[in-house]
């Protein structure tokens, strides 16, 4: 099962009972969270989820604590609360919520799962009314070792859900068996042989995948292009093709490849978000 994505993580916390959900509906300078962004208070008072560097977590948990509804909080500059500064000098409007509607965080963590994107309805405030999520991001990854290997095992390690898929499982020139990706599924090529590539990316193509990148040169690139036009897939079609992959020039090493592809990747994704 692919990990939780982090920006669901909270959600997924409050659908269990007595934990608090708190958002941020309102950000006053600069802050290294986005508008939407949760966390998750457990009545234990253990956390789900990161706001700031630990201090905001502590005063949200106390505060809290002698909360009877939800209510928006200030904290930060303009916060009456002149004990307690952020450390960046902004300032924050934080929804603390003491009881979310778990049906309906069960629900949306459900649309997620299903790879659909969901929102939640806040309790009413004059800042934010839904909390838009998308699903997590997927790396669909097709080739041979090094590479593919090198890409795998980078997106483990960030939590990125991967499906590998070598040439064993391929015919050549032939569609693979496999649904086109989704909206939030990028589709990366590492082939040496160029020759399985044509019937995947048209497959790629044929779907709302935010990323296709296929690895090769000049020369590759420029044939590759050709080849898909006399198959005829349209300019925009092919023009969603990235090459050269990832967004370090000349990447000599596999490690430094699946760096410079996951990267550019999760760029891509990051700009999808709902709440920028």
């Amino acid at each position: 099962m692919t990990p939780i994505e982090d920006d669901h993580a909270a959600l997924a916390s409050a659908c269990e009972p007595g934990v608090v959900l708190c958002t941020i509906v309102g950000i006053e300078g600069s802050f290294s969270r986005r508008i939407g962004a949760q966390l998750a208070i457990r009545p234990d008072g253990s956390v789900t989820g990161s706001l700031a560097d630990g201090c905001l977590e502590r005063q949200l948990a106390s505060d809290i604590a002698a909360m009877p509804r939800p209510d928006v909080r200030r904290y930060g500059h303009g916060s009456p609360q002149i004990d307690f500064r952020l450390p960046c000098g902004g300032g924050l409007d934080i929804l603390l919520d003491p009881a979310p509607d778990r049906d309906a965080c069960r629900a949306a963590l459900a649309k997620l799962e299903q790879r659909e994107p969901a929102n939640l309805t806040l309790p009413a405030n004059d800042l934010l009314s839904q909390r838009a999520y998308q699903p997590a991001l997927r790396v669909r990854g097709y080739g041979e070792d090094p590479e593919l290997g090198a890409l795998e095992t980078l997106s483990a390690a960030c939590g990125i859900g991967f499906e590998r898929v070598e040439t064993g499982s391929l015919s050549l020139g032939q569609t693979p068996a496999l649904p086109p990706p989704d909206r939030w599924t990028a589709t990366v090529l590492l082939f040496h042989d160029h020759e399985w590539e044509i019937p995947l990316l048209q497959h790629a193509v044929n779907g709302p995948g935010f990323y296709i990148g296929a690895q090769g040169g000049a020369t590759a690139r420029e044939a590759r292009n050709a080849r898909l036009k006399q198959e005829g897939v349209s300019e925009d079609a092919v023009g969603r093709i990235r090459g050269p992959v990832g967004i370090i020039p000349g990447s000599r090493t596999p490690r430094t490849l699946a760096l410079s592809i996951l990267g550019e990747i999760v760029g891509k994704y990051e700009a999808l978000h709902p709440h920028g």
